[in-house]
């Protein structure tokens, strides 16, 4: 019997970890000297930007390193068994079945050839011996265990067929096959939906607590910290810069990144105010740094920070990379200026920009031989919604509710199956394509992905000038190229990055070179689809301030679509909220987000993860879910929403609600909209 088979808690020690690629003669080092402890039952979270090095740490201690990678110093320690230097061999039998780990992206960690119960079932085979019936329906268990409705037919199924949300059980189901004793969760809600994210924290939790399972979490989500985790380290360009107690971390950070990253974060008391960045980026790979590597982006920076790295302090039960706390020093805390208030958002023009009545789209599902129409997936199913001038209107729902196809279905990039869509005195949806051109002008659209939506083989300059020559926006060179350069500037961005290509660039920056594409025509009303869904919490703040100066400056309108509610709290003038194709309540921000009448607006609004420094869990953060979202093609009868409500009576089971009004603004779609929810009759 080895160590790791013994009677015990597994026990994950890094010593001064670091992680080199490239030739051996000039490498570099995303991993530099780190070292935690992650105890049986206990979750340690790594926070920090993108760039940082929590993922290669990750890969690391499950030595998963990419072609080149190696560690080159220090130690990865399993139940008392060193990692490092173990043959391959030996650390296929750990991998799995005593050390697990979730990747980011289920969609492409997932075999897209094999079933899902032949992905489970080869863990099974590997770790537990299992074969044939038993091996079957110990995968149906451990999909009904990480709640997947139906598991034995989801065990004949290919990833394609499944949500995100499913996708991302499924990946836990696989890691959890093997009965593990550590695992690894790698930005495991990353771009999930609120109502998602809380199952899958609930589910890793419930899980932790039954099995007694250590665990390491990666994120930049403050808010999954704050309800996973038991302790907390904060990383920065390869380096620990802060490790404490989870309480002590939310109630005072100390590194003045930590602060940053708090700061960043949108709250309701900052609505009508700047956010705080953190300028720069993160040092690339391979720069050389004499002192503190966030020396260029620290506002505390003082001379001694540039030329002496900084030692780790503690301070109290803390540890801390600062040279503020160096007992011995004399630096002491610069007071910097107060941020300015952010410019008052002031309308183009009264009235409506975009009013948008009974909007539908339809999608048929074919089946045969001869693919004939059995039925229409109502993605968008009689939408009405106003979009004012100079202001934001917020869609939210769940992923697939059908928010992106109402977005492009407005600029006719999808058909719309019926409706109206008027603009300026004119209705869009019936205009033929030569009259939609000059309409261009004023619409545009900022893309989900903005990597995908830019053209690979063209600069960023050629990106630009596109549209605007498409268009006849700047029918002369000289004023094109001007131009250019000068959106650039407005986004922050250098003009001299205009002969670079997209993937040259960061993930915000490639978001700012995608709203810089739609400026670049003028326009009077954007759709925004998700513009800041999965970046960083830095970048993210950097974005929104962009927008809200974008719009104080030029006027422009909003349909922001997301299903951050953060961020509609601190941007969006008006809510519209969708579940299955249809809006169930809208209203003024205010209204909707601070006295929600709809239980599904409820539910979300319980599902975001809340930042509190006074006790780890508090109220479990999911349970205010239940259950997935129905299919689109065979929805409930009724209140679509009657499945998943604790409240619904026979009515909600029977008749769909119709439109009631509580104010000039504010409208719901349910049975019961004046009463609470312990007055709503069984």
């Amino acid at each position: 019997m080895n160590k790791l088979d013994k009677e015990g808690p597994a026990l994950l020690r890094v010593e001064g970890l670091r992680v080199e690629l490239g030739a051996r003669s000039k490498p570099v080092r995303p991993v530099d000297g780190i070292s935690f402890d992650v105890p049986a039952g206990k979750t340690l979270a790594l926070v920090g930007e993108s760039g940082c090095g929590k993922s290669m740490t990750a890969l690391a201690c499950m030595r998963l390193l990419p072609a080149g990678g190696r560690i080159a110093a220090g130690s990865v320690s399993l139940g008392g068994e060193a990692l490092q230097d173990l043959p391959e061999t030996r650390m296929r039998d750990i991998r799995g079945k005593h050390l697990a780990m979730i990747f980011q992206e289920p969609a492409t960690s997932l075999n897209p050839v094999m079933t899902v119960g032949d992905q489970i079932g080869e863990v099974l085979v590997r770790h537990r011996s299992l074969h044939g019936k038993p091996a079957w329906d110990e995968a149906e268990r451990l999909l009904d265990a990480v709640g997947i409705p139906d598991p034995r037919r989801r065990l004949s199924e290919y990833p394609f067929q499944l949500s995100g949300g499913m996708k991302q059980r499924v990946m836990i189901a696989i890691a959890l096959a093997g009965d593990p004793r550590l695992l690894i969760a790698d930005e495991p809600t990353t771009a999930l939906d609120v109502t998602i994210q809380a199952q899958v924290l609930d589910l890793l939790a419930d899980l932790q607590a039954r099995r007694g399972m250590g665990m390491l979490l990666i994120t930049h989500d403050l808010g999954v910290v704050s309800r996973m985790a038991h302790r907390v380290g904060v990383m920065y360009a390869g380096e620990l810069v802060e490790t404490g107690d989870r309480e002590d971390f939310f109630s005072k950070p100390l590194h003045p990144y930590s602060r940053k990253l708090f700061a960043a974060l949108p709250t309701p008391a900052q609505r009508g105010r700047a956010l705080e960045t953190i300028v720069g980026q993160v040092p690339r790979l391979g720069e050389r740094q004499e002192g503190c590597r966030f020396a260029e982006r620290c506002p505390q920076v003082q001379d001694h920070c540039r030329r002496t790295p900084p030692a780790l302090h503690g301070v109290g039960r803390q540890t801390v990379r600062c040279h503020l706390y160096d007992p011995n020093g004399r630096m002491g805390w610069v007071q910097t200026p107060p941020r300015p208030a952010a410019p008052e958002v002031r309308p183009a023009e009264t009235g409506k920009v975009l009013d948008i009545a009974a909007l539908q789209v339809h999608f048929p599902v074919r089946k045969g031989l001869f693919r004939r129409v059995v039925g229409h997936v109502k993605a968008v199913d009689g939408v009405s919604l106003q979009v004012p001038a100079g202001e934001t209107l917020a869609l939210v729902g769940e992923s697939g509710c059908g928010k992106t196809t109402a977005g492009k279905a407005l600029l006719k990039l999808v058909p719309a199956s019926g409706g109206q869509v008027h603009y300026g005195g004119q209705e869009l949806l019936s205009l033929p394509a030569g009259q939609w051109q000059p309409l261009r002008r004023d619409l545009q659209m900022i893309f989900q992905d903005p990597f995908s939506s830019l053209d690979p083989r063209m600069r960023v300059g050629e990106i630009l000038e596109e549209g605007m020559q498409a268009l006849g926006v700047e029918p002369d060179a000289s004023s094109r190229q001007a131009r250019v350069d000068a959106l650039l500037t407005r986004v922050g961005l250098d003009p001299a990055m205009r002969h670079r290509f997209p993937h040259e660039f960061s993930g915000g920056q490639r978001q700012r070179i995608a709203i810089a594409r739609a400026l670049a025509v003028s326009p009077r009303l954007i759709v925004c689809d998700e513009p800041t869904s999965a970046l960083d919490v830095s970048v993210q703040a950097q974005i929104l301030n962009l927008l809200r100066e974008l719009q104080a400056e030029y006027g422009l309108s909003y349909l922001f679509i997301t299903h951050n509610l953060a961020v509609v709290d601190y941007l969006a003038h008006h809510v519209a909220v969708m579940y299955l194709g249809r809006i169930v309540e809208r209203g003024t921000a205010e209204e909707v987000l601070r006295n929600p009448r709809h239980p599904y607006t409820r539910m979300l609004l319980a599902a975001v993860p809340r930042i509190e420094a006074s006790s780890r869990a508090g109220v479990r953060a999911g349970e205010a879910t239940r259950g997935d979202m129905p299919s689109a093609f065979n929805p409930p009868s009724g209140c679509h929403f009657h499945p998943r409500c604790e409240h619904a009576s026979e009515v909600c089971r029977s008749t769909y609600p119709e439109e009631t009004r509580l104010s000039d603004s504010r409208v719901v779609r349910c049975h019961f909209p004046q009463m609470t929810p312990a007055a709503v009759p069984a």
